[in-house]
């Protein structure tokens, strides 16, 4: 079957500006354009519009999903598989924080008394979640799946003031280590003072940590385009910045 780009819209959901601006960077085009001028999209053209929404519903970045579906070793199948499991896990998350919620307006109630390590549940399983999505395949490989589950894990069994400690600690690493940028030196006392606070952070995660493993990490905030996007975001310049930091930090 072949619809216009009217009716594909509709179809999808989608505005007729989207399909265009798809189409302008070369994410997905037209089966043809008739005489008249008009796009024509075919089912091979409905199929890739539907990974691309299930790529779009997870928040991957359309120019990273350009790279995946035009990737010479792109496998539909394999996709829909990959979108299920993803999709699965987000409802786990989801629902988790529904019994969350649902659980302190009964405690708000006098309902049920919820013990704190209850009331960041959810909030821990999704910041584990996110954190899988963006960088699971890159530490896992580098780190194996053992040593990943454990952090998890012991992510997962923090009290409430940890939890409170590990969201403070990662706002004032990124607001010192702005600051630290910007005198420019990272031998300097600040800029070592976020290399400390970076090993308490990890610290809460990691259940043994070592400098040689400290390095490595540090080593791939450059490498990896995600990890260094993460630190740029900061200021142009924060990944390599850290990471000579961190050299100084853990040869000390």
């Amino acid at each position: 079957m072949e619809y216009s780009i009217n009716k594909l819209a509709q179809l999808a959901g989608v505005s007729t500006r989207t399909l265009r601006y798809y189409d302008e960077i070369g994410l997905i085009s037209p089966k043809r354009v008739s005489s008249n001028g008009y796009r024509v999209y075919g089912q091979k053209e409905v199929d890739l519009l539907q990974q691309i929404l299930f790529y779009r519903e997870l928040e991957v970045p359309l120019e990273e999903i350009k790279c995946i579906i035009w990737s010479k070793d792109y496998d539909s199948l394999e996709a829909l598989q990959e979108h299920l499991t993803a999709l699965k896990t987000k409802r786990q998350q989801i629902e988790l924080l529904i019994k969350n919620v649902e659980k302190s307006i009964a405690a708000s109630k006098g309902e049920i008394v919820m013990k704190d390590k209850e009331k960041f549940e959810g909030l821990k399983k999704k910041m584990i979640d996110e954190n899988e999505k963006k960088y699971g395949k890159e530490v896992r490989e580098k780190y194996g799946d053992d040593i990943i589950n454990a952090s998890n894990a012991k992510l997962m069994g923090l009290s409430a003031e940890q939890y409170e400690r590990v969201q403070q600690l990662s706002r004032s690493i990124n607001d010192s280590l702005k600051l630290a940028f910007e005198q420019g030196d990272p031998s300097s006392e600040l800029a070592q003072k976020v290399c400390a606070m970076h090993k308490e952070w990890l610290e809460y995660s990691w259940n043994h940590y070592s400098k040689q493993a400290h390095l490595g990490l540090a080593q791939m905030y450059v490498a990896d385009p995600r990890f260094k996007k993460y630190y740029d975001d900061i200021a142009e310049g924060c990944a390599e910045f850290l990471r000579d930091a961190l050299t100084i930090y853990c040869r000390e």
